[in-house]
């Protein structure tokens, strides 16, 4: 039997060998040969640690979700600003920004995992729970920020409903064309534009989006 610590590092090692399979050819082509390749492992070593490739798929999400998390509580960590702006932009940073611990295998993964959501109910349900964490963790940051504006409480949690939504697809948005059209997001850009696309939506003064739009 496997001692626990190598079954954590071997579970590890092949979702690091099914990023790089996906990253590179796409889900369709994780087979289990050559996520094992990828992952310098035996082939069997994959059905030993996962019972299935939705299993596999599931523990990718999990680990997506937990790196994304990391980086957003290490982001407000190191700023000297904790008020309610910090909050948006670690958030918008964790996902987008290109620092030295940014992983451009991580969108090409995020980025399947939503096509995989779609036709696969249990992968979709998961993946729902994941986005709506994400979305609760913004709407709460944006609602931080509006609460320095005058308003009632309602309206300010409404606007920060829309807000915090339009911003959470501008960010996945920036996936999809990063994974899927290579180039045309100007390298570096993604972070910044949509931190200006939050002041632009919850800055002193404005307005709720158009409903006509």
């Amino acid at each position: 039997m496997a001692r626990p610590e190598n079954t954590a590092e071997r579970r590890e090692q092949i979702l690091d060998g099914l990023m790089r399979v996906i990253a590179r050819k796409g889900y369709a082509a994780a087979t289990t040969a050559a996520v094992a390749k990828a992952a310098k492992l035996a082939p069997g070593l994959i059905h030993y640690h996962f019972e299935s490739k939705q299993e596999l798929l599931l523990a990718l999400l999990e680990r997506l979700s937990a790196l994304l998390e990391a980086r957003r509580r290490e982001r407000l960590s190191a700023g000297d600003d904790d008020g309610p702006w910090a909050q948006v932009d670690a958030f918008i940073d964790a996902c987008l920004a290109l620092d030295a611990k940014a992983d451009p295998l991580a969108v090409a993964c995020w980025t399947a995992l939503s096509a995989e959501a779609i036709g696969n109910p249990e992968v979709g349900a998961q993946y729902r729970k994941v986005v709506h964490r994400h979305a609760q963790l913004l709407q709460e940051a944006v609602l931080g920020v509006l609460a320095l504006t005058p308003g009632e409480d309602e309206a300010r949690r409404h606007r920060a409903r829309e807000a915090s939504a339009t911003l959470l697809g501008a960010i996945y948005g920036c996936f999809q064309l990063a994974a899927a059209a290579p180039g045309t997001l100007p390298t570096g850009a993604a972070a910044a534009n949509v931190r200006a696309m939050a002041r632009g939506l919850l800055g002193p003064g404005a307005t709720p989006p158009s409903r006509s739009a």
